[in-house]
């Protein structure tokens, strides 16, 4: 299954079919876009004529059933000749707009008269588009959804491969940190030997104490110091999480909160891993691993 971007932009162009039945065809063209980016959640927002507002259940749901995450706008435009422009006013509406012109200039006699544009735009307002071109503009926003999947499919193949380049560069990483751990730890355990000496000669506790007592306590101030210093276990638990990208990114799908979680825990394992270093070799790798991951977080933050 691919992975998706929450980021991609789509159009799409249709015309109402002729008709057979002897009227007139409908001369207008409908134009749909859809723009995408990352949200955490499904936002839609709509523009489109106010005439086409009926159709705003139905196109959120075709777009709902398509995407689950994203900021998506949606936009409805429509050409229509000079002549399919207006409709012809209807006598019941030209009625209707006099009566309610005789009422207004009753109250207020020094009203302005309509213009025609004015009567024209009024009986437009009452006028249902036809339902060929309900259908029509249904028929383009299918597939400008359609468009607009295959445009995040193609920007997700691209984070996909951004995401692997950086999963391969972590993994060099933890394998050059993996050799140094035991000449750091034995030279640290040295290191903290040879103060703990100095510190006794300095006090003059050893004269007090058996220096078999005290090499006992210095071994196993030696041996807890050594544990807490100690990375493997970090670098063990950051190679399962980085297998982990590695699997889900194969298997693809609505991914992007999993990835987000696992970045959050290598992010964690790159932080302990430099408050723990007692050398600045292992300092050095958990900043490129900081840098690294950071990285690969600005990635996952558009994966649907």
């Amino acid at each position: 299954m691919p992975v998706y971007s929450m980021t991609g932009y789509a159009n799409s162009q249709a015309q109402p079919p002729k008709v057979e039945d002897g009227s007139a065809p409908i001369q207008a063209s409908i134009s749909v876009e859809l723009r995408s980016v990352n949200g955490r959640f499904l936002d839609l927002s709509m523009r489109m004529p106010e005439e086409m507002r009926g159709l705003e259940p139905q196109l959120r749901e075709l777009i709902a059933a398509r995407f689950k995450r994203g900021k998506i706008e949606l936009r409805i435009n429509t050409q229509r000749d000079a002549e399919g422009a207006w409709p012809q006013p209807q006598p019941d509406q030209l009625n209707r707009l006099a009566n309610l012109d005789a009422k207004v200039r009753t109250w207020l006699p020094e009203a302005a008269p309509l213009s025609v544009h004015e009567a024209l735009n009024w009986c437009k307002s009452g006028t249902a588009l036809p339902a060929q071109l309900d259908a029509t503009t249904l028929e383009a926003a299918q597939a400008c959804v359609r468009g607009l999947a295959e445009a995040r499919e193609r920007e997700g193949e691209k984070l996909v491969a951004i995401l692997n380049e950086r999963i391969q560069r972590l993994r060099e990483l933890a394998d050059e940190a993996e050799p140094l751990l035991p000449a750091v730890v034995a030279r640290q355990q040295q290191r903290f030997l040879e103060r703990w000496q100095e510190a006794l000669a300095t006090t003059g506790a050893g004269a007090t104490v058996s220096q078999s007592a005290l090499q006992e306590r210095a071994l196993n101030e030696a041996a807890a110091f050594a544990i807490r210093i100690d990375v493997a276990e970090e670098l063990g638990r950051l190679r399962a999480h980085l297998e982990e990208l590695t699997r889900l990114l194969k298997k693809g799908g609505e991914l992007g909160k999993r990835l987000d979680f696992l970045i959050q825990e290598l992010h964690r394992e790159a932080n302990t891993l430099g408050s723990k270093s007692a050398a600045l070799e292992l300092t050095n790798i958990s900043v490129e691993m900081k840098v690294a991951i950071e990285q690969m977080r600005e990635q996952v933050q558009n994966i649907e």
